[in-house]
């Protein structure tokens, strides 16, 4: 769920010099862009800055900065027993294909293969002698490591309190005392973690664990270039929150989100796993397998590979003798407006009223609120050679958003990178053109139109609604709109692999079109009550109990079948019960730590339905390579 905005630095290398040090990678000098090309990532968009000197984050975090430290959290990491805490039912072989090396799946078409990235096997050992190395020491009769000067080597570890996350955490606290490591575990709420001015988003955590919703495309522009990393002086715009930047990391990362061609991309992100896993700015753990119960006389629900929300089909849900279905959440969204909330939680509550305009089932996409998805190969996208002058914004051969001029590098419309020494130059450009199906309705009843595109255009580009990621906007040379669409046109260069998907979110024009930018984070018509123009609307959000739906009769689509649905906010502790006892219908993947003994037992009397799917979404503990 991605977006970010790019900011130029200016003494970049001398930052990037201090973070890569930090990363246990010497400064790069200049350097020839590997051998593979161009990208684009489906992350979002951003006006271009003038250039910002950071002031904060750029003392390496006195113990994390230490590659030897963190090579030793890794070698004293046993995924395996991660993964047997939370998934005991499932085999041993099962388990081991869920281990994470790096951030692509090792099931994955983009991921590098063990022979090419630097694997930290399990060895308590080898983790204590690094940390020897480092001059963390345990001393005769002590639990805990120090160093010379007596500081206990101590990190705080934040994460959400989600049963599943407690379970799999407290065993790895128990990993890192066994090489000497305190572990001080905080289990945050979401709201607070989330946030868009608190936790992750402002970095305010040592060692932060989380998992990313999986995709069909990697990705991972926001998350990995050395231009995302969040800072006061850029107003916080990206998601490398982990402060890593790795020039050759940075280059290919972009470069494997901006070429069309998917061998150039396998090879840009098997160099960007190879700098990753040296670098370790992260821990991988391991693919989740996405969980679900649902009581026995529940049709149509049907969670699939390759689809984040499993709500993709909610309008066909129907539970006999009944007029409401009823989602346990274990974690209350903060709010509706998922531009700036990310919480897994807050985009399916908002996809039942705002359905997605494609999904993708089993790894593969489908158009759904617009009428196809415009492909090259179907006409609906066309890559022309235009002629390009100095002074033009472009995509150069690195991935980067520039003004077009002498010295620059870029990939030219034969896909050769040369130097642009002025004049003019041949590149692609892409123009897809996005029409919505007929018929489409806001819940009062007014057509959605262009004007509504347009208004979601406005609010993720501008800066002062929030996003915290403005990628797609600086890629875009212009957006034609009308009665029922848009035709987007990208800047000369960008050859975003995804490039056929809807670009731009829609937001009611007729009631939020005069709202300020500012405003739309706090305003509740956004935040809490956002019109529907999907199955359902949001009749009522009893803060900390209930959020209510009711089907929506002016949409479009299938009907819904049951005429109600209610997320009822529930514990950890009594979400099987209730489910067993009748009282809420279904239980999704992030209430359930996984498959128990119980729900197994349950599903062998008939009672209840249980789904089992290895997931994209994957574990990870992110590490803070800075300190303000």
């Amino acid at each position: 769920m991605l977006r970010n905005r790019l900011f130029f630095v200016m003494g970049l290398l001398v930052v990037a010099s201090m973070i890569l040090s930090a990363c246990g990678t010497p400064a790069p000098v200049a350097t020839e862009a590997p051998a593979v090309e161009q990208p684009v990532a489906t992350e979002a968009p951003v006006p271009t800055e003038a250039p910002v000197t950071p002031t904060s984050f750029t003392t390496p975090h006195p113990i994390l900065g230490d590659l030897k430290v963190r090579q030793a959290l890794s070698y004293c990491t046993n995924k395996a027993d991660l993964i047997k805490s939370v998934y005991p039912l499932v085999n041993e072989e099962t388990q081991a294909n869920l281990i994470m090396n790096t951030f692509i799946p090792t099931s994955h078409w983009a991921y590098a293969g063990d022979e090419n990235v630097t694997i930290y096997p399990f060895d308590a050992a080898k983790g204590a002698a690094l940390l020897d190395e480092a001059g963390w020491t345990l001393a005769e009769g002590a639990s805990f490591r120090t160093n010379a000067a007596g500081d206990e080597l101590a990190l705080k570890f934040t994460t959400t309190s989600a049963a599943f996350r407690q379970t799999w955490a407290a065993i790895w606290e128990a990993q890192m005392a066994e090489c000497g490591v305190r572990v001080v575990r905080l289990h945050a709420p979401a709201s607070w973690w989330f946030g868009d001015t608190t936790g992750i988003a402002r970095r305010d955590y040592e060692l932060g664990a989380f998992a990313w919703v999986g995709q069909a495309d990697p990705g991972g522009q926001t998350l990995y270039a050395c231009d995302q990393i969040p800072l006061p002086e850029n107003g916080w715009v990206g998601q490398n929150a982990m402060g890593w930047c790795n020039e050759l990391a940075s280059t290919n990362i972009k470069l494997a989100n901006n070429t069309l061609i998917k061998d150039e991309r396998i090879a840009a992100y098997t160099i960007v796993q190879q700098e990753f896993t040296k670098d370790i700015p992260s821990i991988p753990l391991f693919n989740r397998t996405e969980t679900f119960a649902a009581a026995a006389d529940l049709s149509g629900f049907q969670p699939v590979p390759g689809q984040e929300y499993y709500n993709y089909n909610i309008q066909d849900w129907e539970k006999a003798g009944s007029d409401t279905i009823v989602i346990g959440f274990t974690q209350e969204p903060a709010s509706l407006f998922t531009l700036v909330e990310d919480a897994f939680v807050a985009n399916i509550a908002y996809q039942i009223v705002r359905p997605a305009q494609e999904v993708h089932l089993n790894y593969d996409f489908k158009a759904t609120l617009v009428k196809d998805l415009p492909t090259i190969e179907n006409g609906g996208t066309t890559n022309n050679d235009v002629e390009v002058a100095e002074g033009t914004k472009v995509m150069d051969a690195d991935g980067n958003v520039v003004d077009l001029a002498a010295g620059v590098f870029v990939m030219n419309a034969a896909g050769e990178k040369v130097e642009f020494t002025g004049g003019t130059i041949t590149m692609k450009q892409m123009v897809s053109r996005f029409d919505l199906i007929d018929g489409l309705k806001w819940e009062d009843g007014t057509p959605v139109t262009g004007a509504d595109l347009e208004l979601g255009k406005k609010i993720s580009c501008d800066p002062e609604s929030g996003a915290t990621s403005f990628i797609t906007c600086d890629k875009t040379a212009s957006t034609e709109f009308s009665d029922n669409g848009y035709t987007q046109t990208w800047i000369p260069g960008v050859q975003d692999p995804l490039y056929f998907l809807p670009v731009w979110a829609i937001f009611p024009a007729h009631q939020l079109g005069d709202l300020a930018a500012k405003d739309w984070a706090t305003d509740p018509r956004v935040a809490e009550t956002p019109l529907s123009y999907g199955p359902y609307k949001l009749v009522e959000w009893v803060k900390g109990e209930k959020l209510v739906f009711a089907a929506n009769e002016n949409w479009v689509g299938t009907p819904a079948k049951s005429p109600n649905l209610v997320i009822q906010i529930i514990t950890p502790e009594s979400a099987e019960a209730l489910l067993l006892g009748g009282e809420i219908d279904i239980l999704d993947s992030t209430s359930l730590a996984g498959l128990s003994e119980t729900l197994a037992a349950a599903e062998a009397e008939g009672k209840i339905k249980t789904f089992v799917e290895a997931g994209g979404t994957w574990e990870h503990i992110d590490i803070q390579l800075f300190t303000r």
